[in-house]
């Protein structure tokens, strides 16, 4: 069986996705949260979590809620500070 990529669609509707402006919106923030939680190490230990059935780390567990609390709230703001990225606005991740 053989798949091929359709060009054209939601292929040109997700490139420009109606961001226009140099401003970060919601999605911005929610990729930032997602990047840092797969930096974090998170993913493979919940995988692990689910294959072994040993408990992740709380630390973790605990650092995966401070982002997605950090993402929420920073998506609230309007307009979300071009800064956004800064570590000042995330959870240490040590």
């Amino acid at each position: 069986m053989k798949f091929k990529v359709i060009e054209g669609g939601r292929g040109q509707a997700a490139s420009t996705d109606g961001h226009t402006d140099d401003r970060p919106n919601r999605d911005d923030v929610r990729r930032e949260a997602v990047r840092r939680l797969n930096e974090s190490g998170y993913h493979p230990s919940r995988i692990r979590e689910f294959v072994t059935g040993a408990p992740m780390p709380a630390a973790l567990r605990y650092l995966s809620m401070q982002i997605d609390f950090a993402a929420e709230a920073l998506s609230r703001l309007d307009p979300i500070p071009a800064d956004f990225r800064s570590d000042g606005y995330w959870p240490a991740s040590s």
